[in-house]
């Protein structure tokens, strides 16, 4: 999906979604559809990411009571966001490249010490994982995280249909590849990136197998039950095993990995969540692009401000839940609304405001409803609302839903524009072609 989109969304758009949706539809209601769909799927998961750092933090300097997750959520929030005023987009994109180096480098090295630890024998490493996971024969069984029945292979689909198609879409992603000098740097950066992605992962299935066999299940969900302390947990036994590093030379080194991961994400999210306010609402939709750049820059300071502090206060409030459905949230709503609004905005010619409209406005109301009425929200104790249960839909995941959902309502939007506004300009879809498939600018 990254490599497909890579090239067209960059000849289409500058900074933000707006800009990507609003040659095909200008007027102001597209750029407040789009900083909406920006906002709706930066939210969740900037509450999350925060919550995350804030347990990170507090496990790193013994903190184990509610009151002191909280305290250093508010405290890694607010330098988060202070480091993203400041920094702005350069400081924000160092933040990225650092976080590479590190984050590659250190799951790299944890995953050779995994290997060594088993003797470089891959058999050893599985059979190690199955007896530490506490579930032996049972371990490398298929439905553990969702069941093995029909409806449990159905939210395992659900739940890579946004994985997949989610993670094309999140608005800091599109906003990276918007940084390109042109489409052809914005694909070949996309295959780098792919690459490194897939030798990444490859090293996290390897450090997770490790987690399993060195530390242990039951250790690890003991600690957390959602088992993100899992790494530091891995680094801890190594280093004080037969590794070769001082023990506390690898933890450090995770540590400051999950620093860096979270403050790069937060940045990032809040970056674009505050470009979104900033450039498509307060300079384009309320001020009709008459803001110059200065007042723009520092409206964004502000915006940055606003979304982060309003971050801090729900992930303060929501520590010690556990938000891991909040990744569900955020991807099937980049992927029921952000995702069908590029698709048949670049490549649709009859694709308009009212179809746009509905893509963004349906499918946020359709996802979060879903989401409500799922099993992530309510109905088991790893739901956001373990204590209540009113629960209607039997999934995890509701993208197998939403996704369709929103490309429906988009052509239905469509339709429905077109029979109230049948008219359009002659060449306009011509030259948006040429835009986006050869990347030509208007004069």
């Amino acid at each position: 999906m990254f490599l497909l989109l890579a090239g067209p969304l960059r000849n289409a758009g500058r900074y933000t979604l707006g800009d990507i949706l609003a040659p095909r539809s200008p007027g102001p209601s597209s750029r407040i559809a789009a900083a909406t769909a920006t906002l709706a799927v930066c939210l969740p998961f900037l509450v999350l990411q925060l919550a995350g750092s804030g347990s990170a933090t507090a496990l790193l300097l013994g903190l184990t009571s509610l009151g002191g997750e909280q305290l250093c959520t508010a405290f890694v929030g607010v330098l988060m966001i202070c480091y993203t005023v400041l920094g702005g987009m350069r400081g924000t994109s160092l933040v990225q490249i650092v976080k590479v180096a590190v984050v590659f480098t250190t799951m790299l090295l944890l995953a050779v010490l995994v290997l060594r630890h088993h003797h470089f024998d891959p058999g050893a490493l599985l059979a190690a994982a199955e007896q530490g996971s506490g579930l032996h024969d049972r371990y490398f069984e298929p439905g553990h995280a969702v069941g093995d029945s029909a409806l449990g292979r159905l939210d395992f689909l659900s739940l890579q249909l946004s994985v997949v198609l989610g993670g094309a879409c999140m608005p800091h992603v599109l906003m990276r590849i918007n940084s390109a000098a042109d489409g052809a740097t914005a694909r070949r950066a996309t295959r780098y990136a792919v690459a490194i992605m897939a030798v990444f992962f490859l090293c996290v299935v390897i450090a997770g197998l490790g987690a399993a066999g060195v530390v242990g299940g039951q250790k690890i969900r003991a600690v957390d039950s959602s088992g993100q302390m899992a790494l530091l947990l891995l680094a801890g036994e190594l280093g004080s095993g037969t590794s070769g590093l001082p023990g506390s030379v690898l933890y450090t080194a995770v540590a400051c990995s999950v620093f860096v991961t979270v403050l790069a994400v937060v940045a990032g999210i809040a970056l674009s969540a505050a470009a979104s306010l900033a450039h498509d609402l307060h300079a384009h939709a309320a001020r009709r692009g008459r803001l110059s750049e200065r007042r723009e820059a520092r409206s964004a300071r502000w915006a940055v401000g606003a979304v982060g502090g309003l971050g801090i206060l729900l992930a303060v409030k929501a520590q010690g839940r556990n938000l891991q459905s909040l990744t569900h949230l955020a991807l099937t709503l980049a992927a029921s609304t952000v995702l069908p609004a590029c698709l048949y905005g670049l490549f649709w010619s009859r694709y308009n405001r009212t179809g746009l409209l509905w893509t963004v406005y349906g499918g946020v109301l359709c996802t979060t409803a879903l989401y409500v009425c799922s099993l992530s929200f309510s109905g088991t104790p790893a739901s956001l609302l373990p204590e209540h249960d009113f629960h209607l839909i039997g999934l995890q995941s509701t993208a197998v839903l939403a996704v369709p959902a929103g490309f429906l309502l988009g052509w239905a939007g469509s339709v429905a524009g077109r029979r109230a506004r049948p008219t359009q300009p002659t060449g306009t879809d011509a030259r948006w072609r040429e835009r986006v498939l050869v990347g030509a600018r208007e004069e």
